[in-house]
């Protein structure tokens, strides 16, 4: 997907933020300050003294904000319950499933959210998705079996695949390129009090009312915010753009890009499934994930994207480098940290927690106007930090190197995660011509979710052949915890954690060298 050339909006020319360095060379999409919204109303920020909560945005930049705080909440909450939600239905062989059915339905809705916005404007993709996500949490929540469980996280799944893109499509189109930093930056801290709040809350509920209370109590809530929203959506974003100062006009969805998404979608999921069950067997649905999986890619992402073309392709794929890297090593910390250094599943979790307020950290310095000429040289700054921060990690396994050691370094960890994470976002969106936003919002997400689950599961696989298994079962053991506290080593295997954190740690510092090539000549 090329970056289109300039074009004649039919209004006056105006001032760039100091940012615009960055895309030197490249045609910036008419989405800058100053331009007509859908309405073909001139924006109010022209003017240059708005920001995110003047009169002028402050009714839409609450109301999504406060939908992006509702999903964290949800996300970071539903972990703490699915344990318990799994037993009581007598489906802890399904565990998996719960998640993966969320990912491959998501990854189908990115890519549909994307035709939508580009096509008929972002309205109906985000009323849909925000309806079927919470149609998705009352069937889990009221779900008797545990299918009908995973079939309520397949339907939560298309929501938020739907949402996410969306919304980045409303932030493209309803406020100016110097305000849209500080809106990303928002995004993240809306992540701040759910990533600390969100386990404790639902452990209570899962207690003291039952985890079925942490999905059916959701969807009332969000209620509030799309009453907010809603109508500044309607007035700002609604609608198809049209092309070259024509009027607007619906177009058809194009039916090869949905194949492409119910590819990539069933290839993915499939993946999955082999990288659970390591048998010879399991080589036939890899390879049939395989062989969907990657034509759909091609055909999905920006031209260029595997080999860090300079641009889009780069943005969209130091996206995907930057988030799998992070997470795949950041869902075995918790795990290194009982089996191996004793501590309750409790005090593990708390060793990440700082982490969401220095990544909220990151994204407001990202935000800062003064900063914006050296983006470039802050997202290779975020990545090395991420790089260090994954490599720092697996250190705890030497019984002299204090436990918070983890934290301290996954704090710096994070605080590069929110220079890189929110500049992606920026980058895409100043990249994108106004009928390319959805598909290209919709590329960088896919890239994000897809990047999650394919390193997830190589490090999975690394991590179980080299006795991770026995290693997630004899911890469950008081003796093994006790041991590893004293330093002891039975039952452990520190290699298994090695294999995971340092090629994770490779791959990020990989992605510093893709941030130099964000740049277009």
């Amino acid at each position: 997907m090329t970056t289109p050339e300039p074009r004649d909006t039919g209004v006056a020319d105006v001032p760039l933020a100091p940012e615009a360095s960055v895309a030197s060379e490249v045609s910036l999409a008419p989405l800058a300050a100053g331009l007509p919204d859908a309405s073909g109303r001139p924006d109010p920020g022209e003017a240059g003294g708005d920001t995110v909560l003047s009169r002028a945005y402050r009714a839409l930049s609450i109301g999504i904000v406060t939908v992006v705080l509702l999903i964290a909440f949800e996300a970071t909450a539903v972990g703490t319950a699915m344990p318990v939600a799994a037993r009581e239905l007598d489906g802890v062989s399904l565990y998996a499933f719960a998640f993966s059915g969320y990912f491959t339905t998501s990854l189908f809705g990115m890519v549909l959210a994307g035709q939508w916005s580009d096509r008929r404007g972002p309205l109906g993709a985000l009323t849909t998705g925000i309806g079927a996500f919470a149609a998705g949490l009352l069937l889990s929540g009221t779900a008797g079996t545990m299918w009908v469980f995973i079939a309520g996280r397949a339907v939560q799944g298309l929501g938020g695949g739907l949402v996410i893109v969306a919304l980045y499509v409303v932030v493209g189109r309803a406020y100016p390129e110097r305000l849209r930093p500080s809106i990303m930056a928002a995004f993240a801290a809306g992540w701040v009090v759910p990533s600390i709040v969100g386990p404790l809350a639902a452990g209570a509920v899962t207690e003291h009312l039952g985890w079925r209370w942490v999905f059916v109590g959701i969807p009332a809530l969000v209620v509030f915010p799309l009453a907010i929203a809603l109508p500044q959506i309607r007035r700002r974003a609604a609608g198809p753009v049209g092309e070259e100062g024509a009027p607007p006009e619906r177009t058809s969805f194009d039916l090869r890009r949905i194949r492409l998404a119910l590819g990539i979608s069933c290839g993915a999921g499939l993946l999955q499934y082999a990288a659970q069950d390591l048998r010879w067997l399991s080589l036939l649905p890899g390879a049939a994930g395989a062989a969907l999986l990657v034509p759909a890619v091609r055909g999905l992402l920006p031209h260029g994207t595997w080999r860090a073309a300079r641009g889009l392709p780069s943005v969209v794929l130091l996206r995907g480098v930057a988030a799998g890297s992070f997470v795949a090593a950041e869902s075995f910390v918790p795990l290194m940290l009982v089996t191996q250094r004793g501590l309750s599943p409790t005090l593990a979790g708390f060793s990440l927690a700082a982490g969401g307020v220095t990544w909220a950290l990151g994204s407001w310095v990202q935000s800062r106007a003064r900063l914006a000429p050296y983006r470039e040289r802050l997202m290779t700054l975020g990545m090395v930090l991420v790089a260090a921060a994954v490599a720092t990690a697996p250190s705890v396994l030497i019984p002299a190197v204090p436990v918070w050691t983890v934290a301290v370094a996954w704090g710096f960890g994070c605080f590069g995660m929110g220079l890189v994470i929110a500049s992606t976002s920026v980058l895409l969106l100043r990249l994108s011509a106004p009928r390319e936003a959805g598909a290209n919002s919709a590329a960088l997400q896919i890239s994000d979710a897809l990047s999650n689950v394919l390193l997830l599961a190589a490090g999975g696989a690394a991590f179980a052949s080299l006795g991770g298994g026995a290693v997630a079962h004899t911890a469950t053991t008081a003796t093994t915890a006790a041991t590893a506290a004293a330093g002891g080593q039975a039952g452990s295997h520190p290699a298994a954690f090695a294999a995971v954190f340092l090629p994770m740690a490779a791959v990020a510092l990989a992605g510093a060298w893709v941030t130099t090539r964000v740049r277009e000549r």
